[in-house]
């Protein structure tokens, strides 16, 4: 279902996310630090990949890159069959909108939106009509167990709740990849179980292609594809998490 190849050619069709021999270097002082090796892998879309390794590995740089945050030194990032590498900054935040859904360790919610207005932000700012927008926001909201909080701020909410809030609004447009940085990073074990079931699930049934970086074995064992970033390369776990 994967592959970890350095083959320089376009994704065959049912691939929504390859990296293709990706190396990030970082310049501190007289001292070139090479995080990223030459990292290559294909995610065939609607499955899960789960990237563990150690703090300082490269996993939050390598997400930053599939997700055109952040630029890579050599190789290449496709989305869908669609190379994003050598796109200009508007280009990629043109795709980052409609193709990409972020979640990341921190909710970054506004404090001065309600968690349904907190989702319903980025089909705004995508314009898509305030009324498909509300729709989709409160059954997204349902889905993570939040409908009868849509109405609170982020200060009402518990941690857990607003990692769900942020869960929902990666989806609201409909992106086909959710790209997700430790998710569980600041939550108890509880609210940690909660959020990896709401985002697996809610990835399964919106058939959304789903990448995360995390620490913590119970998450990483939910994904189809685990993979390990070490010493700035990738290795395939080769074996899939039980159905």
């Amino acid at each position: 279902m994967s592959n970890v190849s350095g083959e320089e050619s376009n994704p065959p069709a049912g691939i929504m996310v390859r990296a293709d021999n990706i190396v990030k270097n970082y310049v501190s002082g007289t001292e070139t630090l090479h995080i990223l090796k030459g990292v290559s892998f294909d995610i065939p879309k609607g499955l899960s990949a789960a990237v563990s390794g150690q703090s300082g590995s490269g996993k939050s740089t390598l997400l930053n890159i599939l997700g055109g945050l952040d630029r890579c030194d050599g190789g290449r990032v496709f989305i869908n069959g669609a190379e994003i590498t050598g796109l200009s900054e508007k280009e990629l935040s043109g795709r980052r909108g409609k193709q990409v859904g972020f979640i990341f360790q921190f909710h970054y919610l506004l404090k001065d939106f309600t968690a349904l207005e907190n989702v319903m932000l980025p089909a705004f700012i995508a314009g898509i009509k305030k009324s498909d927008a509300l729709e989709k926001a409160r059954a997204l909201l349902a889905d993570v167990k939040l409908e009868d909080r849509a109405g609170h701020f982020p200060s009402q909410l518990s941690g857990g709740e607003r990692q769900r809030v942020a869960v929902a609004r990666s989806m609201i447009n409909d992106p086909g990849v959710i790209l997700a940085d430790e998710p569980t990073g600041n939550l108890d074990p509880d609210n940690s179980a909660m959020v990896a079931d709401i985002l697996y699930a809610g990835a399964e049934k919106w058939g959304k292609t789903l990448i995360v970086v995390t620490h913590d074995e119970k998450v990483a064992a939910r994904a189809s594809i685990r993979y390990t970033l070490e010493k700035g390369l990738l290795a395939c776990d080769g074996a899939e998490a039980d159905a």
